[in-house]
């Protein structure tokens, strides 16, 4: 366990993630500087149900811009996912948050070959329906984390995706989501083909009975 300095967010950061951030509360403008002033990372609990319990832990990669009265923008990657077992507000005599925390270590992060080829293929199908082009290559992809914010999964899904301490769940979850999704897209697609089709002449065969 180690103790580390607390940025508590509505959002879930997947490991590897770049996370861009906007700091302009004091107490977070302090946690940056004492993170560039002792080359410390923080860790972001994400608070999407309401408690402190699970987070990931990021390190500053650089800072863009800094603004006349201490206001900046921050470039962070996400590394490991922890548990927090104390959370301190404030964090001794600092203005920010702290806790106590540990590293979730996931003894099986490798992926099915065949689970991650049909995670792929379905969401390669659900860009194509929604004509999304700002997603990494298909091809490159190695972990659901690498596209969790992409599939359509609501802020409590992607916390279950920090709950689960194996690719391969991960990838399970991911699928069934998909499963779900794309019929219901293929379906929303077909009712406003039929109904850009109202109020157009038709050329139809008549029945034969």
């Amino acid at each position: 366990m180690k103790e580390i300095a607390l940025f508590p967010l509505n959002i879930v950061a997947f490991p590897g993630e770049a996370v861009n951030l906007h700091i302009f509360e004091p107490r977070y403008k302090a946690l940056v500087n004492d993170c560039l002033a002792n080359n410390t990372t923080f860790g972001i609990p994400s608070y999407v149900l309401n408690k402190i319990e699970l987070g990931t832990e990021v390190e500053i990669i650089e800072v863009t811009k800094k603004y006349e009265d201490g206001r900046m923008d921050i470039k962070t990657r996400a590394k490991d996912v922890f548990q927090v077992f104390d959370f301190w507000n404030p964090w001794g005599d600092r203005e920010y948050a702290g806790g106590k925390i540990d590293i979730i270590e996931h003894e099986n992060d490798i992926a099915d070959p065949s689970l991650l080829y049909q995670f792929k293929e379905m969401s390669a199908r659900l860009f194509g329906w929604l004509g999304e082009t700002d997603v990494p290559d298909i091809s490159t992809i190695a972990s659901i984390y690498d596209i969790g914010h992409k599939i359509g999964l609501k802020p409590e899904e992607e916390y279950r995706l920090l709950q689960m301490g194996d690719e391969n769940e991960r990838l399970r979850f991911g699928i069934k989501h998909l499963e779900h999704l794309l019929p219901a897209l293929e379906r929303a697609h077909n009712a406003q083909e039929r109904i850009k089709q109202n109020g157009h002449f038709k050329h139809l065969d008549p029945l034969k009975f």
